[in-house]
């Protein structure tokens, strides 16, 4: 009550033993005194902030000490939503001295982008999970499956340990010609860094065959750079072997500088991604293209010989929506097939949900088998099939056989999961 003017705190009395009685059950529960203290302003010690410290002392790690706690984060987290996971308890664990380069959650993070969306202090995990994870596998800490990846990709420059000699293998089924740098060094408007799935992968092969096809027909000028072909390592450097990347990149740019183009044009996001934003940082400049990008334009010239009468809902991949801003040129694509029906799952575009294929989650099922519930790229496929969809259209070469293994596995071997390509080649020549 005010008394002279002033509002005066209550005087509380309290009780070492208290007994409370539930109105609806008739239950009692016995109240000690401490419960009304834990309610009391407490300083947090007993622990040493020397990790935080560690961890925003890295090139990159600086804004994990701009995260104020408000939990934005975690619903909007993928993993969160199929485990106990989110980037604000993984900074609360810094906070309180773990270490988070022996701890598992360093190698959750797919690098989806969604919580950088949304963080109002623009907190980076983009950023920070590379620059802790770098500093982990310097101290030879990572999972087993990565260390497989980062060998293979040191012997044969492929993710999947494939003989650089096969790398153009796939054009014998293309049907069309595919031209080859080293054997006609002309120049050429589009140099088609075809990647590692696309290049190996039985049904990234059966992607890259459909381009083939589609671009002959609509008039591009490319070639690709077959067997002198190595892999961009974006998914390496993100999954903290920056200087295996650095070591590719070096190569890259000695092979492209042989040769004259005008585009480098990619189905790979991640490579997209290097191409865009990483290369550029260390002086190489290129002009960069998703396949998607260079398609919808020219999409007009396709002559249409059949129709996909399907109703198709799209994937939107991280790193060429979240991370590049492209998502209409996909959708462009789909709208312009005869008879697809396109429906969007409730999770889209800006906040689309991750295949979990990022960061080096391409490689880590096994590793995060028990520590979540499901993957997610089964938890996609189930909102996928919730839309009524009969396929799932894809654009990023490692979803294609993700999508397929949890398609099956969560039951719903009825949809369909086909790359935009196959889709447009399914309605351009018909079998």
């Amino acid at each position: 009550m005010p008394v002279g003017g002033r509002k005066q705190p209550p005087v509380a009395t309290e009780l070492e033993n208290a007994t409370v009685t539930s109105s609806l059950s008739g239950r009692e529960w016995e109240l000690p005194g401490m419960w009304n203290r834990m309610f009391e302003s407490r300083v947090l010690s007993g622990y040493t902030t020397s990790e935080l410290a560690r961890i925003s002392s890295l090139p990159g790690g600086e804004s994990i000490e701009w995260c104020y706690g408000c939990g934005k984060c975690v619903p909007v987290c993928p993993v969160d939503l199929v485990g106990e996971y989110g980037p604000r308890k993984l900074h609360r664990k810094a906070q309180t001295g773990v270490n988070l380069l022996g701890d598992a959650d360093l190698w959750m993070c797919t690098t989806c982008g969604n919580c950088l969306r949304v963080c109002p202090k623009e907190v980076d995990m983009i950023q920070i999970m590379p620059a802790a994870r770098e500093a982990a596998v310097t101290d030879g800490i990572m999972p087993p499956e990565l260390q497989d990846v980062f060998e293979k990709t040191f012997r044969q420059s492929n993710c999947l340990g494939e003989n650089p000699r096969r790398r153009h293998a796939w054009t014998k089924g293309a049907g069309v010609p595919v031209r080859i740098l080293a054997s006609d060094p002309r120049p050429v408007d589009v140099l088609f860094y075809v990647e590692d799935y696309w290049s190996y992968h039985p049904r990234g092969q059966q992607a890259a065959q459909a381009f083939a096809r589609i671009a002959d027909a609509v008039g591009v000028d490319w070639a690709i750079l077959g067997a002198e072909e190595k892999t961009l390592g974006d998914s390496q450097r993100t999954a903290g072997e920056k200087g295996l990347f650095e070591a590719l990149m070096e190569d890259v740019v000695a092979t492209l500088g042989k040769y004259t183009f005008n585009r480098i044009v990619t189905p790979d996001p991640h490579g997209f991604n290097a191409l865009r934003k990483v290369y550029p940082t260390y002086g190489h400049n290129f002009d960069v293209l998703h396949y998607t990008q260079l398609l919808a334009p020219l999409i007009d010239r396709a002559e249409w010989a059949g129709s996909v009468e399907a109703k198709v809902t799209f994937h939107d991949p991280c790193y060429l929506g979240r991370h590049n801003g492209e998502y209409d040129a996909p959708r462009r694509l789909l709208a312009s097939i005869p008879g697809v029906e396109l429906v969007e799952m409730s999770r889209c575009r800006e906040n689309g949900y991750c295949c979990g294929g990022g960061g080096g989650g391409m490689w880590l099922d096994g590793f995060n088998s028990d520590r979540v519930t499901e993957r997610l790229s089964e938890r996609r496929v189930k909102e996928a099939a919730e839309t009524g969809a009969d396929i799932l259209a894809v654009c990023c070469p490692y979803e294609v056989s993700r999508f397929e293994d949890a398609a099956k596995s969560t039951g719903n071997e009825h949809l369909k999961v086909l790359d935009i390509v196959e889709l447009i080649d399914a309605a351009m020549f018909p079998r």
